[in-house]
């Protein structure tokens, strides 16, 4: 049976091929041409490379090929007579694009292209508009020039012309540019495809498809030859090609995209402002286009400081037009992007501007552009692939980056009227906020219905996800002059923000309620949300001096109210910011009258966590057997009103009281029976997922145990606290608790 061994030449398969097309023998061929049998058999079998022109005609003549056939077969035996020398100078029509001399901040993306092209036969897809993908590209040949001797190549395909290149043209120029000759009969853009590809065969070739339109246009132009490697720029995500590599360029770091900066526009004025160069690279989003567009604009105006420019560049309304240098502009690139988008396409991108926060799903975009779940979900997708919206890092969720945010709320103004864009944003913010006072009114103690969500556990997924959006949301909305909804979302998030309290900006969120409730002249809502405040303060800032003067203001606008449930918290609140101060005589007064004001009110609500306070400063003020008289009968009630609350509540609020057990039992030397105490404690809030709380206990419950000699009980706690810190107070709680493991035995037992 007639074969070829596998490293047989382009032309030896090409023979191959047409002989056995032809139905000839290897007898047959050289009878008919004069190439003697051993001759046509060391071609195909690869033990020679190359045949003489006359030769090549002859098989040519006596294989009958006519048109492009025959062109091909000629110009491939002319190639492979000169596979011995070096290859033709590639031709300025193809040559590669100058070197980028101050790329920075892509050594990872680098070394991904290099790790690719040892592969060899790869194709590499790089992405992004005004994300630097070119100028990655052309650095990424020039540095792999040495590994591919047989010459580097570029074309440019203009894929964001309204014409671009067809694929014809650039296997035209690319064959050229590899001596290949113009051909008397027109070839078929398969045979020119076929035609590069065996002209690559066995050598080392970079080809650089920059700007490419889309898969058609770039499938033919691609080879996986063996030693050879392809890199194609888009600013879509061809996920389409087979057997391609993508490399991802994300934005660069601070520290680089200040670099760059600094190499545009000089190292002594950007190190002179450090801060302000932080700022101004932020407002560049940190894509390499937009900052080198600012560092342009500085070169050129050497009078200008960074913050003159940054000041330019803070308002979002003009940030799009003052991003541009001569022929540079971060709109434009854009644009480019968003023109080839088809009309329903575009409709949904623009609309997507109206959603506030940082991410988004696809319900909340079908909500923002009024179109179906379905066309929706379809639309996303496309988006992404035009790089026009990125899949956030949580699946099922999108995001923008901040310029092409700014640029599709630029369209949304241009191309609808004011009146729908008006709508869309109103409809979104009701949602939000509706939603997230609903999920956030789950984790009142005495809630005993979920409402539209399934548990506690999902309300609080659905708040934790839809953070970003529902904060912006009360932002806007406050903008807009919702002062009603900007004051229930504030009032509905007291308790989900008492379990969450190192994971949001309180401050803000309560500042915002004080403030509607001025505007709306609530006068009981303003003393209600100025106790939120100054709890933000005081628990999650630390600023107790502020918190204290805030909860005063709360205390005087609620006895003007005459609203004594507000007076009752001030009043605890006081007593909470006093102890931080290390006032516990004062604090004791403010506490005892918390708790008589509030035995009007709720146990769940109220009545609880006031005594629970008390507790508190007794055991600051050494009273411990009092203190634990107080917690042990608020266990007692809360047992007695078990059915006025979800057993969630129970559970959480009271695991807070057996944590002051456990304090009063460390207070009395009863070190076991603190740490059976704080072990119960961890364990509840391990249940209701309270991981920080749990993590506190964890830590007190490690100490008990290092005092009543259990040390490798005590370690096993210490590690657990140290695995749970988050928030402002970690690095306090982390130093206290390695304090605790450095005084435990290295390899101590149980103690008597």
């Amino acid at each position: 049976m007639d074969r070829t061994d596998e490293k047989a030449s382009a032309l030896g398969r090409l023979l191959l091929r047409h002989r056995l097309g032809a139905g000839l023998t290897q007898e047959d061929l050289a009878a008919a041409s004069g190439v003697s049998v051993r001759a046509l058999r060391d071609l195909e079998r690869g033990h020679a490379q190359a045949a003489q022109r006359r030769s090549a005609e002859a098989l040519a003549d006596a294989l009958r090929l006519t048109g492009s056939e025959r062109q091909v077969f000629l110009t491939v035996a002319q190639d492979s007579r000169r596979r011995t020398s070096r290859p033709t100078a590639v031709t300025a029509l193809c040559a590669l694009p100058p070197e980028i001399p101050d790329l920075l901040g892509r050594e990872r993306e680098l070394a991904q292209i290099r790790h690719e092209a040892a592969a060899g036969g790869t194709v590499v897809v790089i992405g992004h508009p005004g994300i630097g993908k070119t100028a990655l590209a052309v650095s990424a040949a020039h540095q792999l020039r040495p590994e591919f001797p047989d010459g580097c190549f570029a074309v440019d395909l203009r894929g964001m012309d309204d014409q671009p290149i067809a694929a014809r043209v650039a296997l035209d120029r690319l064959l050229r540019a590899l001596g290949v000759p113009t051909p008397e009969a027109p070839m078929s853009e398969t045979e020119q495809s076929n035609l590069l590809r065996m002209r690559l065969d066995g050598r080392r070739v970079l080809v650089l498809l920059d700007n490419a339109a889309n898969e058609e246009q770039v499938r033919p132009l691609l080879t996986t030859v063996p030693g050879c490697l392809t890199l194609v720029t888009c600013r879509r995500t061809l996920a389409g090609l087979e057997a391609a590599r993508w490399v991802w360029l994300d934005p660069l770091t601070e520290r680089d995209a200040v670099d760059l900066l600094a190499t545009i526009a000089g190292r002594d004025r950007v190190a002179a402002e450090p801060a302000v160069a932080a700022e101004l690279v932020s407002l560049c989003g940190r894509l390499p286009l937009a900052l080198r567009i600012a560092g342009n604009r500085l070169a050129t105006r050497p009078n200008w400081t960074l913050a003159y420019l940054t000041a330019q560049l803070r308002d979002e309304r003009t940030r799009l037009s003052s991003l541009s240098a001569g022929d540079l502009q971060v709109r434009s690139a854009f644009e480019i992007s968003y023109r080839r988008l088809s009309a329903a396409a575009q409709l949904v991108f623009r609309r997507l501007s109206v959603i506030p926060g940082a991410d988004f799903d696809a319900e909340l975009a079908e909500l923002a552009t009024g179109v179906t779940e379905l066309d929706t979900r379809v639309t996303l997708d496309v988006l992404v692939d035009a790089n026009l919206l990125q899949a956030s890092p949580s699946p099922g969720r999108f995001q923008f980056h901040d310029l092409i945010r700014l640029f599709a709320g630029e369209r949304m103004s241009d191309e609808e009227e004011p009146a729908e864009r008006e709508r869309l944003t109103h409809a979104v913010l009701g949602h939000l906020l509706g939603t997230a006072s609903a999920a956030a009114r789950v984790f009142y103690p005495d809630a005993l219905e979920t409402g539209e969500f399934s548990s506690r556990d999902a309300a609080a997924g659905w708040l934790e996800r839809e953070q970003s959006n529902w904060m912006a949301a009360q932002r806007e909305a406050a903008r807009l002059g919702r002062h009603d909804d900007v004051l229930e979302l504030a009032k509905a998030m007291h308790w989900y923000s008492d379990n969450w309290s190192m994971r949001n900006p309180w401050d803000e969120v309560f500042r915002l309620g004080v403030e509607a409730a001025r505007a709306l002249g609530t006068r009981p809502d303003e003393a209600k949300l100025l106790n939120f405040l100054g709890w933000a303060q005081v628990y999650c800032m630390g600023d107790y001096e502020t918190g204290y003067a805030t909860h005063q203001r709360a205390l005087a606008v609620a006895t003007e109210a005459d609203d004594r449930l507000e007076q009752a918290w001030a009043h605890a609140y006081l007593g909470a910011a006093l102890m931080h101060m290390g006032r516990p005589a004062e604090a004791l007064e403010y506490a005892r009258q918390s708790c008589d004001l509030a035995g009007e009110f709720g146990f769940w609500s109220m009545r609880l966590s006031l005594r629970n306070r008390l507790g508190r400063v007794l055991q600051a003020l050494g009273r411990h057997d009092e203190a634990l008289s107080v917690h042990n009968d608020l266990l007692a009630e809360a047992d007695r009103h078990r059915d006025d609350a979800t057993a969630e509540t129970r559970l959480w609020m009271t695991a807070m009281v057996l944590l002051e057990v456990g304090h009063c039992l460390s207070g009395l030397k009863q070190w076991r029976q603190a740490a059976e105490t704080f072990g119960r404690a961890r364990e509840a809030f391990a249940a209701s997922n309270l991981s920080g709380i749990e993590g506190e206990a964890a830590q007190y419950e490690g100490t008990a145990w290092r005092e009543a000699g259990e040390y490798e009980l005590a370690r096993e706690r210490l590690q657990q606290a140290l695995l749970a810190l988050s928030g402002a107070a970690a690095d306090s709680r982390r130093r206290q608790i390695l304090a605790e493991l450095a005084q435990l035995p290295e390899n101590g037992s149980a103690g008597p």
